[in-house]
C-alpha cells in the first residue's frame, strides 16, 4: 500500500472516530507499528491530525485547535446536533461528554431554557461556556485529565457522579454495534462513561451513521441501555431498522 493511500485511510478513521490507537491502525493498513508512527508524525507536522501517545487525535477533539478548520461531515453533524436540541427540556439536569456532534449541540442551546450541565470534558466545558447565557449553569466534573480525550477519569470524577442525577446523558460515541453496544478504546475513558449512563435516566447517542456497526476494546453498555438513537438518516432508514427493531427509539 502506497504511502498516500494509508495516509487518506489514517485520516478517514482519526475523522470518524476522532481517536485512533497505533495498534488498531497497523491491524487496518496490514504494516508495522513503526511504519504507522512515521505516518502519524508526517500528518501531524502537516497539521492534518494531532499526534498523542499511543495514537492520534483529530484536530477538532482539543481544546487548542483552530475551530475554523473544516469540520469532518459537518452537514451531518449539524443535523443531528438540531435533533438533539429537540429532546431538552426547561429545567433539565444533563451530562455530556464530548465529541464533535456534541460539541455542534452546544453551539445550539436556547439562549433563555434554564439548564444545568455537567462535563467531564474540558474543551465542551469551554465550548458551553461560549455559547451559554445567564439561564444555563455549567459544572465541570474534575479528576485526571486524558492527554487524548481531554476527559477527566479517574476515582474522583466518578465518585463526583455518583452524586447525580441526570434528566439525560448525550454520550460521545466512537463505536455503536447491535450486537456489541457502545465500545472505546480507552480503559479509563470507558469507565467514566460507564458512570454516566449509570448517573442518567436517559440515554442519548448523537452519532453519524458511519459510526454504526464499529467496535472496539472496551464495553460501556449494552445498545438496548440507549433510549435514543439520533443520526443524521431519516427513523425510517432501513439501515436503522436493526437499531429500531431492538427497542431503541430513532430520531
Amino acid at each position: 500500500m502506497k504511502k498516500a493511500e494509508r495516509h487518506q485511510i489514517i485520516l478517514q478513521e482519526v475523522h470518524l472516530h476522532n481517536r485512533v490507537l497505533l495498534s488498531d491502525l497497523a491491524h487496518i493498513l496490514n504494516v508495522s507499528m513503526d511504519t504507522v508512527r512515521r505516518d502519524l508524525i508526517e500528518l501531524d507536522k502537516e497539521k492534518l491530525l494531532k499526534k498523542v501517545h499511543g495514537g492520534a487525535v483529530s484536530n477538532g477533539f482539543n481544546i487548542e485547535s483552530d475551530h475554523t478548520r473544516e469540520i469532518y461531515e459537518y452537514e451531518n453533524k449539524f443535523i443531528i446536533a438540531k435533533k438533539g436540541i429537540s429532546l431538552l427540556e426547561h429545567g433539565d439536569v444533563i451530562l455530556i461528554s464530548g465529541g464533535s456532534t456534541n460539541l455542534e449541540l452546544a453551539k445550539l442551546l436556547p439562549k433563555k431554557m434554564e439548564l444545568t450541565f455537567f462535563t467531564p470534558s474540558l474543551p465542551m466545558a469551554v465550548e458551553l461556556l461560549n455559547h451559554s447565557s445567564k439561564y444555563i449553569d455549567v459544572h465541570l466534573i474534575g479528576g485526571k485529565l486524558s492527554s487524548g480525550s481531554q476527559l477527566a477519569t479517574g476515582g474522583s470524577s466518578i465518585n463526583s457522579l455518583s452524586e447525580i442525577t441526570a434528566d439525560i446523558c448525550f454520550l460521545g460515541t466512537g463505536y455503536v454495534d447491535i450486537e456489541k453496544g457502545i465500545t472505546e478504546i480507552d480503559w479509563e475513558i470507558a469507565q467514566m462513561k460507564k458512570a454516566m449512563v449509570k448517573a442518567s435516566k436517559k440515554l442519548v447517542s448523537l452519532t453519524i451513521s458511519q459510526k454504526l456497526n464499529t467496535s472496539n476494546r472496551f464495553k460501556i453498555c449494552e445498545i438496548n441501555a440507549v433510549d435514543t438513537l439520533v443520526t443524521e438518516l431519516k427513523p425510517v432508514d432501513p439501515f436503522l431498522e436493526k437499531y429500531s427493531e431492538s427497542g431503541i427509539k430513532i430520531l
